[in-house]
């Protein structure tokens, strides 16, 4: 299969080399997460709010992740348990911002960990639109990255001098002339380690909020004769951030835009792009359609003319090439190793596995069930726990019964068996090859192969009973 990758960052070849910023500094790279996030309105931190699946941190953590950091600092403050916890499995350094004072102050808590032979590149637990992309090209090591807008209101300004910064003014201490300025800041620096902590120790807190402004650093510099130059990004929605629902909304639907857009670039069809949403990474083959209101989560492959049909639910699969999937279907850690027909309104769930030519039919379930070539389940069904062979027939309303309230058990039915409807094969159990079972039966021994297998009692009609009557 000739796919591409579609993660946070855009589609991406997988055969190419990851792609970065210059390599050749040391880049120290620290993430402001020490907001309160007080208009969220929610116990959960700010930060960890999701945006297509993932929380907002840790489409952050992965940015900086892919510019191969020498280091990665965290700045933490309000809720930072939560923010710890979540963190756990990576290596940062933790730096703690008791009183919420600015973003020059969250910065200036992390300057204990800096090195002077390192850049610091400064980023926002909140703002997950920046991709690798937008930094990659960035020549100069001391930049602020910058945004052309319409409606620059609530943005700090860019003040200029040619490519360079003089200053960067906040909306609260803009004059007329300052608030009519389009170019407006992301928060996003880098500079030399050395000469950052210098600027923050200069810092001041005189203006309208009574904090100290990460954004100070830029007029120090110029006065110093060592300006930032202004960086301004391709795409004006990547400044964006979540202070409050409504704003996490629109990152969502920024987010989803993006991917849909990245994913017709490459030849999915989506039948109704604004109704597709994929949280998560998702690997596309040719000739792929998509059909209205679908959901793709988690870690996804779709290989050559996969069908997904409407109002599904893809998660966490690997369908081979040619698997069709019909409306209403629900998809769950499930594996085709060939082209196999699958729906409507079936659901499978994790450790399912079907072969080439398989069938799952309308009404089925099935969980930790593999299936061999051509063996087909068409309605009503559930089966798990169950190991199938090659060409075998479930009839409609086949349950195995894997469960005895505290123990599963596996049922192995091998090639060629042909199970008739309604039956229960009670586990553990196997059925044997090119055995059949009866219709209605309740198997709870081993069928011989070859055989027919049932269990009925005598056919028998009570002349003496009454229908109840309602009291």
């Amino acid at each position: 299969m000739s796919a591409f990758f579609l993660s946070a960052f855009g589609i991406i070849n997988p055969l190419l080399k990851d792609i970065t910023m210059n390599q050749s500094i040391k880049r120290h790279i620290v993430i402001l997460a020490a907001g309160a996030g007080t208009r969220m309105r929610s116990k959960k931190l700010k930060v960890l709010h999701e945006v297509a699946g993932l929380a907002m941190v840790d489409h952050v953590m992965n940015l900086a992740r892919s510019l191969s950091p020498a280091q990665i600092t965290v700045v933490y403050g309000h809720q930072g348990d939560q923010l710890r916890q979540h963190l756990a499995d990576k290596e940062v350094n933790w730096a703690e911002q008791k009183e919420q004072l600015g973003t020059g102050h969250a910065v200036q808590q992390a300057v204990p960990f800096f090195k002077d032979d390192e850049q610091v590149l400064v980023l926002y637990g909140d703002a997950p639109l920046v991709t690798t992309e937008d930094l990659m090209s960035i020549e100069s090591q001391q930049f602020v990255l910058t945004a052309q807008v319409d409606k620059p209101t609530g943005y700090g300004r860019i003040i200029r001098d040619g490519d360079y910064v003089d200053a960067i003014v906040e909306e609260k201490d803009a004059n007329e002339v300052e608030k009519q300025v389009k170019e407006i800041n992301s928060g996003i620096i880098q500079a030399p380690a050395k000469q950052l902590k210098a600027w923050l120790s200069q810092l001041s807190n005189q203006n309208s909020q009574g904090e100290y402004y990460l954004t100070d650093v830029i007029a120090l510099a110029a006065e110093s004769n060592q300006p930032f130059t202004a960086e301004v990004l391709s795409d004006s929605d990547a400044v964006k951030g979540a202070n409050d629902m409504a704003q996490l909304a629109e990152l969502e639907a920024i987010f989803q835009q993006r991917k849909r857009s990245a994913l017709m670039k490459v030849g999915a069809r989506l039948i109704k792009p604004e109704t597709v949403d994929v949280r998560g990474d998702l690997i596309v083959g040719h000739d792929v359609v998509v059909d209205k209101d679908t959901l793709f989560e988690g870690k996804n492959t779709l290989g050559d003319d996969v069908t997904i049909g409407a109002h599904s639910i893809i998660k966490d699969c690997d369908l081979a090439a040619g698997t069709q999937v019909a409306p209403h279907s629900i998809l769950e850690g499930v594996k085709t190793t060939g082209a196999c027909s699958i729906g409507p309104f079936a659901r499978l769930r994790v450790g399912t596995e079907l072969s080439a030519g398989c069938k799952i039919g309308n009404f089925v379930e099935t969980k930790k069930t593999t299936m061999g070539q051509n063996s087909k389940a068409s309605h009503l069904s559930y089966l798990g726990d169950a190991e199938i062979g090659s060409g075998v027939n479930i009839g409609a309303g086949t349950i195995t019964c894997n469960y005895d309230g505290v123990n599963k058990f596996k049922t192995i039915i091998k090639d060629g068996a042909f199970i008739g409807s309604d039956s229960q094969l009670v586990a553990p159990v196997t059925i044997g090859e090119n055995a059949t079972i009866g219709a209605g039966s309740t198997i709870t021994k081993n069928a011989p192969d070859e055989k027919l297998t049932l269990s009925r009692s005598k056919l028998r009609t009570i002349s003496n009973w009454e229908k109840p009557k309602k009291k």
